[in-house]
């Protein structure tokens, strides 16, 4: 059994281990940002490398016939609260709540209006922001 120093310097060397992977990944996605083609390419072959690895090993597992992998993954995904943000998007639930139409079903005078709209909301808050400054000072 682990005795409370063991365990405390092994959190901390798992905390060490996470910061160091989470200023890689900053650093890398911040330069595969400059080169969308290249990101894409380097994402899209390590999504299709994952599946594979997950569908190899999943056939490991002669329980997880087609029915019974369909179930567990459902199950998962529901209780995760993954599924509908998934299958549909956050985007598609809250536009239809708004009844609103999604951007390929809008008319270009629809799309205008709303980038209107979005430059006088934004014109108004950078107004607020100045008045709040002048308060301020």
């Amino acid at each position: 059994m682990l005795d409370f120093y063991s365990a405390n310097a092994i959190l901390m060397a798992m905390n060490k281990i996470v910061n160091f992977f989470d200023k890689l990944e900053d650093k890398i996605r911040e330069s595969l940002s400059r080169m969308p083609i290249v990101y894409t390419f380097i994402g899209g072959v390590a999504i299709v490398l994952f599946w594979r690895g997950v569908w190899i090993t999943a056939d490991l597992f002669p329980v997880l016939t087609g029915p019974v992998s369909i179930l567990i993954s459902v199950l998962v995904l529901l209780i995760t609260g993954l599924f509908v943000s998934f299958f549909v998007g956050d985007v598609i639930i809250i536009s239809g709540l708004k009844k609103e139409k999604k951007i390929i079903d809008k008319t270009e005078s629809e799309v205008q209006r709303d980038i209107t709209t979005l430059k006088e909301i934004k014109e108004e808050m950078d107004d607020i922001r100045k008045m709040l400054e002048k308060k301020q000072n």
